[in-house]
């Protein structure tokens, strides 16, 4: 996949961008959930219809940390996911857009102008429904149609996807993640809820227990409610199960809300390494118990559940 870190100061698309047509899509794209994969179906279909290629527009950060950043979203992948999951589904290209100052000043003929047809090349646009650009975000998909004729583009709207008479969103699936609703959370990504983390230094109490973890310090910020959770940890091209405990660790006096995982079958020392959690299901509420014996009678059952649901394989 092509990647590029700032299209505004692109000068030239390389091959074979710079030789086909470019179809792109354009919004934030957090999560990469199943209503932007409808979306990204749409741009595959309009590229092939012109024989063209397909990319990716996305701001950088998300816009609302721009405007808002007290109350910016806490996000569902980060920027290296995001490519990932792209280049999974069939995308050529991403364009990194530097949502600053800058871009926020862009009134939507500029936008258009300068991003979408000098920078980017694009000769079919496909959006969301709900879609809008541009200072105090006049531009919509009614204004971009309107563009058709006059830069001999093709322009096409993708409607609201609905699952469950819910309508699909990257705010909804936070939402859900949040409160540790892990299962329907999968359901409107289109595959299991994930985090990637870099392993830190722990206080070393689950070594003493018998069940040492590796203490996640995660690069997004969507972390599932407190509580344990089944799961698979991936690293180094191998994946193992996983018991994830979310939260303060109130038996053992935590302060600061912690990532802990479990993973089983897994002897080494992970501290600074890159990991990734899967998570399948959320086992129990995170709870004090009255001593060490009994914390770790409980991590015992704890690990035997996450190997009841799912398998005992590792690999």
């Amino acid at each position: 996949m092509i990647v590029i870190d700032d299209i505004r100061a692109c000068d030239a698309l390389p091959a074979p961008l710079d030789s086909k047509p470019v179809c792109i899509t354009v919004g934030s794209f957090d999560g990469v959930h199943r209503g932007h994969q409808r979306i990204l179906e749409e741009t595959r279909a309009l590229a092939n219809e012109m024989g063209g290629c397909t990319a990716v527009v996305t701001m950088r950060p998300h816009p609302r940390r721009f405007f808002s950043p007290d109350h910016a979203p806490n996000l569902l992948t980060t920027d290296a996911k995001k490519i990932e999951l792209l280049a999974d589904l069939g995308m050529d290209a991403v364009f990194f857009l530097p949502f600053d100052a800058e871009t926020a000043s862009l009134d939507r003929e500029h936008f258009v102008d300068d991003i979408l047809l000098d920078k980017c090349k694009a000769r079919g646009i496909v959006v969301g429904h709900d879609f809008s650009f541009g200072k105090n975000a006049l531009g919509n998909y009614g204004y971009l149609k309107e563009l058709e004729d006059k830069h001999d583009i093709i322009v096409r709207e993708v409607p609201a996807f609905l699952l469950n008479g819910l309508r699909v969103s990257s705010t909804l699936i936070r939402e859900r993640i949040l409160l540790g609703d892990l299962e329907q959370a999968e359901e409107l990504l289109g595959r299991p809820y994930a985090i990637q983390g870099e392993v830190i230094t722990g206080r070393g109490v689950g070594k003493k227990l018998g069940y040492p973890t590796a203490n996640i310090r995660p690069h997004h910020s969507a972390v599932p409610a407190q509580g344990v959770y089944a799961a698979h940890a991936h690293y180094n091209g191998h994946r193992y199960l996983a018991a994830v405990n979310i939260g303060i660790a109130p038996t053992v006096r935590q302060e600061d809300l912690m990532i802990e995982a479990f993973l089983l079958d897994f002897e080494g020392d992970l501290v600074g390494r890159e990991i990734e959690l899967v998570f399948h299901r959320r086992l129990r509420p995170e709870k004090k118990f009255p001593s060490y014996e009994a914390l770790t009678e409980q991590i015992d059952k704890d690990v035997a559940t996450v190997r009841e649901l799912l398998g005992n394989a590792s690999k």
